[in-house]
């Protein structure tokens, strides 16, 4: 068995769904070497968090943005965490409905994501700064 663990600095990015899945693949070339296993990725924040969905129409990242404002709205006067900001709780909210971390199982060196699958970066926050992920691969 082996295991490769690398940390991942992501460049900030606008408040919205943005996909990382070929900046994670960049970062673990060692999947290459693997026939089966597995790829976990854990954001280190937040107010931001990670999920897979798909790649190919960008109306889906559009959407997701929609439905989480929609659902989880900016100066709701019940929310008592609001010294950092109006998008700060419900960025904190909208990260614990999606999670912190995904899994990919890996076969033939490869990640393997359906067909139109694809990792996204979720940023809650209007100015959420660079994202640091890690990111962990085991198998064989």
């Amino acid at each position: 068995m082996n295991i490769f663990q690398q940390t991942l600095s992501l460049r900030e990015r606008r408040r919205g769904f943005h996909i990382i899945t070929t900046e994670i693949e960049n970062a673990l070339p060692e999947i290459a070497q693997l026939k089966m296993g597995m790829c976990q990725v854990f954001i280190q924040h937040t107010s931001a968090s990670l999920t897979i969905n798909e790649n190919a129409d960008p109306t889906v990242r559009v959407d997701f943005e929609t439905f989480f404002n929609k659902n989880v709205p900016e100066n709701d006067p019940d929310y008592e965490h609001d010294y950092e900001g109006s998008d700060d709780m419900p960025a904190h909210l909208k990260s614990s409905l999606l999670g912190s971390s995904v899994s990919i199982p890996i076969r033939n060196g490869r990640l393997a994501l359906g067909t139109w699958q694809g990792i996204y970066l979720c940023e809650h926050r209007n100015h959420g700064g660079q994202r640091r992920l890690v990111v962990t691969v085991w198998g064989m």
